[in-house]
């Protein structure tokens, strides 16, 4: 019951106040307008189905532009933010020394931060996974960035609503 009442709170708000609620979750206007004018929602397996559809279909340049909005994994985001809550299994100074140096070279090669769904992995998990990642190609990258923006926009919304 819960659920469906926090979904008639969304249903019922102005889009506009809610698309600044949900460009929290999503640093893009076209996304955070699109979910909000896409109420109705049944559900929010429906919202989480139409957030995922506007995750996929985000250009180079949004997504370029939501990456202004995430701090470098191993920085230390604003407390209390999403981010923060996000990237906590990132703790040791050494290992933020070690991912620091890492994000240097990725955004040397690729021209944007590494991004990546921090959520439940720790410091060592994400340093493998950035060294698998630049062995890719830029238009490869650029779909793992689109799908790992995906998965933080799904988790924020979840924790958000």
């Amino acid at each position: 019951m819960e659920e469906n009442f926090r979904i008639a709170e969304v249903n019922a708000m102005n889009a506009d106040p809610l698309a600044g609620v949900f460009r929290q979750c999503v640093a893009v206007d076209r996304w955070a307008r699109g979910l909000a004018h896409g109420r109705p929602y049944a559900d929010m397996t429906e919202l989480l189905a139409r957030a995922d559809e506007l995750s996929a279909s985000l250009t180079d340049e949004e997504i370029r532009q939501a990456l202004d909005d995430h701090p470098r994994i191993g920085e230390h985001a604003a407390q209390g933010g999403m981010s923060a809550t996000e990237q906590s299994g990132v703790d040791s100074v050494t290992l933020a020394d070690r991912l620091l140096a890492a994000n240097i070279a990725y955004e040397a090669r690729f021209g944007y931060i590494y991004l990546v769904c921090a959520s439940g992995r720790d410091g060592e998990d994400l340093l493998a996974d950035l060294a698998t990642r630049m062995a890719n190609d830029p238009v490869t990258e650029l779909a793992v960035v689109r799908q790992e923006l995906g998965k933080i926009a799904r988790l924020r919304l979840e924790r958000l609503l």
